[in-house]
């Protein structure tokens, strides 16, 4: 009796477990433990203002991952100070590509060109991306810093991009916004709203009878056509 109950109490241990992994993987991403990611450095001359902990990490308009963590390195000796950025790669987004996991994949990705780029997300609230492409011609310049993950080369940030986000009124169009909606809001929480919707369902309602009217002369006038001939012979 007791090995029986002894297997028994292994049962349930085993279907609780398994119920518990099941809704750990639901719970965590719906299946985000399956994927396989891969980190890497990347350095960005000037300043990274409007880049953010999970912004997206796209190639040629396709998301292919988020950046994970933007921080200062301080070299006392040089006197400057540089710009880590990790980012957070969905191996499985880029199909026959060489693993980025590996040094070599990296090695062989740059070879061909992969560069990344910072690029405005949005001109309304001054968010920046990091986008990938291809740029064979533009030499690959490795800082090697931090060794803790594989480094892929940028582009020099545009000047365009610098303006762009000292020139957007972020202050400016917040408060603009706050002021159309507390607008709105007025406008619907207002004692006028259903006079006025009374007014033009009463105009409405006047127009349709007054097209029914017509349509009715209309139909008359088509049955008896002589009352309008009378009509302009008595003219």
């Amino acid at each position: 009796m007791s090995r029986k109950a002894n297997k028994t109490v292994i049962g349930v241990f085993v279907v609780v477990a398994l119920m518990l992994l099941m809704c750990s993987i639901v719970v965590f991403g719906s299946g985000e433990l399956f994927k396989k990611t891969n980190k890497f450095v990347l350095y960005f001359d000037g300043s990274v203002k409007g880049l953010a902990i999970g912004a997206p990490v796209m190639f040629r308009g396709v998301s292919i991952g988020t950046v994970k963590d933007i921080s200062l390195i301080y070299d006392a000796k040089a006197g400057t100070i540089t710009l880590p950025v990790i980012v957070e790669i969905e191996q499985d987004r880029i199909k026959g590509a060489p693993s980025f996991g590996e040094l070599d994949g990296a090695k062989k990705m740059i070879a061909l060109g992969l560069r990344g780029n910072l690029e405005v997300q949005s001109f309304l609230t001054g968010q920046l991306m990091i986008s990938f492409d291809f740029y064979k011609d533009k030499p690959a310049k490795l800082r090697g810093i931090l060794n803790q993950y594989p480094e892929l080369p940028t582009l020099p940030t545009s000047p365009d991009i610098a303006e762009i986000m000292n020139e957007i009124p972020i202050k400016e169009i917040s408060k603009n916004l706050e002021a159309t909606a507390q607008g709105i809001n007025k406008l619907l929480n207002s004692s006028e709203i259903p006079r006025t919707l009374d007014d033009l369902q009463g105009t409405l309602q006047g127009t349709k009878e007054a097209m029914h009217s017509v349509d009715l002369l209309a139909q008359y006038l088509e049955l008896h056509p002589e009352s309008l001939l009378k009509g302009k012979a008595g003219q």
